[in-house]
C-alpha cells in the first residue's frame, strides 16, 4: 500500500535522500521547509506519515506535534536528525515519539522505522539484520588525491614545449628595485623601533625616584648620579635635562669614538631654547600620540636625534624637559648594519647631515625642489636617483624621514650598488628553472589543496575529540560527502551518543552512591575486578538520628515526610562531603558517614578532625533548619550525633552482579551506640564523641573545639564501659586588656 508521505526537513541533502526512498517504495511525497508550509498541506490533503527533522527549535517542533496529534491524530509521525543527540532524543520521546531516525539514512533504518511506526508489515531484513553506524564509501580518497596528479601530469605534457620556449624571467631591474623599496622600508621601521628605545628610555629617566626634587632645586651632581646608570645601560648617547626656561640643567653626551659610559657633562647651554620640539614640551601641547616629540639639535659633539618629554611635578606641572638623544652618524651606521644598504640623511633644504657613503657630503647634497617632490609624494612612488661614491654607481630611493608618528624632519635615501648580471648564455638555463619552478610551485600548491580537502575533516575532529577529552559531550562532527572521512564522522557521532548515555548512567550512579565511591568502583572495574577488595583502614565513623521521629511520621503524609526527609539530608550530605567524608547508607532517618578512607587514607588524627569538624557544621545547619520548621509551626528535627574513631574492614559486600560499597566493624556498632546516648545525655540536638576520638584528635586538635567529659558509661553490646565527651563549638578567648578595660569603664560609670 502506497503512502502519502510529508517531508518537514531544513536541509535539502537529507530531503532528497528520504525522497527518494519513498519514491523507491512507489509513495507520494510532498516536501515542506517551514511549519507554516506543512500546515497548509495539512489543511489541504490527507497524510499517513509526517517526517519530521528534530534540528528546527525544540520549542516549535513539539509545538507542531501537539497540533497534529490535536488535529489529525491518525497521522503517524517519524523524527529525524542529523546527528545523534541523546538528550533531544530523551525530550523527544518524553513527548511520546518513540520512532527516530539518524543519518545516514539507509534504507535498512528506514525500512525498520516505519515497521516500529506500524505503517508496514515486519519484514525478515528489518527484522534479523541489524544497522551500524557505518557509511558505506563511495568515492575512495585514494582516487581523489591520485585524479588531479594525473590531471596535472597531462597539463605539464601539453604546456611543456611552450613554457620552455618562452622566456618567463622577472627582470633583474624590477629585482633589484624590489630589494631597494624593501631596504628602505626596512630602514624606516629600524628608525621606529629606535625612537621607541629612545623614548622607553626617557620614560625610565623621568619616572625615576629623586628626578623631580633634582629638578626642581636644579642640583646637577644628583641629576648626573640619576640619569649617568640609566644612560649607560641603555647605551644612549645624549641625555639633556632642562629648566622651564630650555637651558640645560645636566648635558652629557658621549664623545664620537668614546667608549661606553665615558660622557662630557655640562650645564647652562642655552642651545634648546628656540627649538620647536622643545617649546612644544615646555608649553604643555600634547598630540594623538602624546607629550613626547623629537627633532634635530646641532651641538658641539654634532648633529642629534632628540626624543623631548616633559617632567612633572607631584601637581603634575611642568618643572623641566627631558631629552635623550643619539647622534646622525651613529644612527646611519646602525642603520646600515640592519640594512645592508648605504644610507644618508638630509635635512629639509637638501644638505646631507650624515652618512655611510665614501663622498664629500657635498657632492650629495640634493637639490631643493627634489626634496619639495619627496615630501609631496609621500605614499606615492618614491623617487630615484644615481649617485656616485669611491667609483662605485649607486642607486639611490629617497623617501621622507619621518620622526614621531609623522613629522618629517628630513629626507631619508637608501642606495645600493649596481650588480647587473644578465647575459645571453644564462637565458635558457634561466628558462628551464623557471619552467621547474612553476611545475613546483603548481604542484606543491595543488597537493596543498587536496591536502587540505583532507586534513579539514581530520581537523574538526581533531578538534572534537578534544572537547570530548575535556568533558564536553556536546559536540558534533559535520559529516558531508561519501568517503572514509565521512564515513569516520559518522562513526564519531554514533560514538558521542554512546558516551552521552554513559555520562546519564553515571550520574545516576553518582546519585546512588557517594562520588567517592563511584571513583573507587570505576578505577576497580577499568582493572579488571568485579568486586572491591576489602580494606582494614583506623576511621572515624559518624551516625546522625532524627528524636521522636516515629511519632512525626504516624502523624505526617509520607509523601510530605520523603519531602523534609530529602530537605534534612540536603543540608547534611554537602557538609560531610565538603569536609572528605563519605555518605555510607541512609536508614530511614538516619544516616552513617565515615571519615579517613575515600578517596585517600587519612590518619586517625586527620579523620578524627574532620568528623568532628562536620559534626559541628551539621548541628549548627540542623538547628537553623529547625528554627525555619518552627516558624512554619512544624516539629523541629532534633538530631543525635554520634562520633567515634576506630578500626574498620571497607569495601564492596554482594554478589558479582550487586556491590554495596560499605564499612563493618564493632566501630560501626559504637558509634551508634553513642548516638543512642544521646537521648539519655542532651535534650535537644548535640554530639558525643568517644575516647578514642577525643585521643585521636591529639592536644592541638583538642583546641579547636569545646570537649566537656560527661563520664563512663555502658552501652548495649560492650562489655567495658566507654567514657564519653560532649562536643562543643570552642569557647570564645576573652583577653586580660578587654577584661581591664570593662573593669575601667564601669569604674568611669
Amino acid at each position: 500500500m502506497s503512502l502519502q508521505v510529508l517531508l518537514l526537513q531544513k536541509e535539502t541533502r537529507p530531503a532528497r535522500a528520504l525522497t527518494r526512498f519513498f519514491k523507491q517504495r512507489g509513495d507520494a511525497v510532498w516536501q515542506a521547509w517551514q511549519f507554516k508550509q506543512a500546515e497548509g498541506l495539512l489543511s489541504q490533503m490527507t497524510f499517513d506519515l509526517i517526517l519530521l527533522e528534530m534540528d528546527f527549535p525544540q520549542a516549535e517542533w513539539r509545538a507542531f506535534i501537539q497540533q497534529v496529534r490535536e488535529k489529525y491524530p491518525s497521522i503517524r509521525l517519524i523524527l529525524t536528525q542529523s546527528y545523534p543527540d541523546l538528550p533531544r532524543e530523551m525530550f523527544a520521546r518524553e513527548q511520546g515519539c518513540d520512532v527516530i531516525v539518524r543519518q545516514p539514512f539507509d534504507k535498512l533504518w528506514l525500512e525498520r522505522a516505519l515497521v516500529k511506526a506500524g505503517l508496514v508489515a515486519v519484514q525478515r531484513s528489518a527484522a534479523v539484520d541489524v544497522p551500524t553506524a557505518s557509511q558505506r564509501v563511495r568515492t575512495p580518497v585514494r582516487f581523489k588525491i591520485t585524479i588531479p596528479y594525473v590531471i596535472l601530469a597531462l597539463l605539464f605534457a601539453l604546456a611543456g614545449a611552450y613554457i620552455v620556449s618562452q622566456v618567463v624571467l622577472e627582470s633583474v631591474q624590477d629585482r633589484y628595485l624590489n630589494q631597494l623599496v624593501e631596504t628602505r622600508l626596512q630602514a624606516a621601521d629600524w628608525m621606529v623601533r629606535k625612537e621607541e628605545s629612545m623614548l622607553a628610555t626617557l620614560r625610565l629617566i623621568a619616572n625615576t625616584q629623586g628626578m623631580i626634587d633634582a629638578v626642581r632645586d636644579r642640583n646637577a651632581e644628583a641629576l648626573r648620579e640619576l640619569t649617568l646608570p640609566l644612560a649607560v645601560n641603555a647605551q644612549e648617547e645624549a641625555v639633556e635635562v632642562l629648566n622651564t626656561q630650555g637651558i640645560s640643567l645636566l648635558s652629557m653626551r658621549r664623545a664620537p669614538g668614546a667608549a661606553a659610559g665615558e660622557y662630557i657633562f655640562s650645564s647652562s647651554e642655552a642651545i634648546f631654547q628656540t627649538l620647536p620640539f622643545v617649546q612644544a614640551v615646555l608649553e604643555g601641547r600634547q598630540d594623538e600620540l602624546g607629550d613626547k616629540f623629537a627633532g634635530l639639535a646641532i651641538t658641539e659633539q654634532g648633529i642629534y636625534l632628540y626624543m623631548s618629554g616633559p617632567v612633572y611635578d607631584e601637581r603634575n606641572q611642568v618643572i623641566g624637559v627631558l631629552l635623550v638623544g643619539r647622534s646622525l652618524n651613529t644612527l646611519t651606521r646602525e642603520m646600515k648594519q640592519e640594512t645592508l644598504a648605504e644610507i644618508t640623511v638630509y635635512d629639509l633644504q637638501g644638505a646631507a647631515l650624515a652618512s655611510t657613503l665614501s663622498a664629500p657630503q657635498a657632492d650629495l647634497n640634493l637639490p631643493g625642489d627634489e626634496v619639495q617632490t619627496v615630501l609631496l609624494r609621500q605614499g606615492e612612488s618614491a623617487p630615484l636617483r644615481e649617485l656616485r661614491a669611491a667609483s662605485i654607481t649607486y642607486n639611490e630611493l629617497l623617501g621622507p624621514w619621518e620622526v614621531r608618528g609623522g613629522s618629517d624632519v628630513g629626507v631619508l635615501g637608501v642606495s645600493l650598488a649596481q650588480a647587473f648580471l644578465v647575459r645571453t648564455s644564462q637565458v635558457t638555463r634561466l628558462q628551464i628553472f623557471g619552467l621547474v619552478a612553476g611545475a613546483i610551485l603548481l604542484v606543491v600548491l595543488v597537493g596543498s589543496y587536496l591536502a587540505r580537502l583532507i586534513t579539514a575533516p581530520l581537523e574538526r575532529l581533531v578538534a572534537a575529540t578534544g572537547e570530548v577529552a575535556r568533558g564536553n559531550l556536546e559536540v558534533k562532527v559535520e559529516a558531508k560527502g561519501d568517503d572514509e572521512l565521512t564515513a569516520l564522522a559518522h562513526s564519531f557521532n554514533y560514538m558521542i551518543a554512546g558516551l552521552q548515555e554513559g555520562v546519564i548512567y553515571r550520574d545516576l550512579l553518582g546519585r546512588t552512591v557517594s562520588p567517592a565511591v563511584r571513583e573507587q568502583l570505576r578505577e576497580t572495574f577499568s582493572s579488571g575486578d568485579l568486586r572491591l577488595a576489602g580494606q582494614q583502614a583506623v576511621a572515624t565513623v559518624i551516625m546522625a538520628d532524627i528524636r521522636g521521629f516515629t511519632p512525626i511520621s504516624a502523624q505526617t503524609e509520607p509523601a510530605l515526610l520523603f519531602a523534609w526527609l530529602n530537605e534534612y539530608f540536603g543540608r547534611l550530605v554537602p557538609i560531610v562531603t565538603a569536609h572528605g567524608g563519605v555518605v555510607n547508607k541512609f536508614d530511614g532517618d538516619a544516616m552513617l558517614a565515615f571519615f579517613g578512607i575515600l578517596p585517600v587514607p587519612q590518619t586517625p588524627a586527620e579523620s578524627a578532625q574532620d568528623a568532628c569538624q562536620a559534626a559541628m557544621e551539621m548541628i549548627q545547619s540542623i538547628e537553623e533548619f529547625n528554627r525555619q520548621r518552627e516558624d512554619q509551626g512544624l516539629p523541629p528535627f532534633h538530631t543525635g550525633i554520634g562520633v567515634h574513631t576506630g578500626p574498620v574492614m571497607a569495601g564492596g559486600l554482594g554478589s558479582s552482579d550487586r556491590i554495596h560499597y560499605t564499612i563493618i566493624g564493632d566501630t560501626v556498632n559504637t558509634t551508634q551506640r553513642l548516638e543512642a546516648l544521646t537521648r539519655d545525655l542532651i535534650e535537644n540536638s548535640g554530639i558525643l564523641i568517644s575516647s578514642a576520638t577525643w585521643d585521636a584528635l591529639g592536644e592541638n586538635q583538642r583546641m579547636h573545639f569545646s570537649l566537656w567529659s560527661l563520664g563512663q558509661f555502658t552501652v548495649k553490646g560492650k562489655v567495658e564501659q566507654l567514657e564519653v565527651f560532649r562536643l562543643l563549638p570552642p569557647e570564645p578567648i576573652i583577653k586580660v586588656e578587654d577584661v581591664q578595660d570593662a573593669a575601667e569603664h564601669e569604674t568611669d560609670e
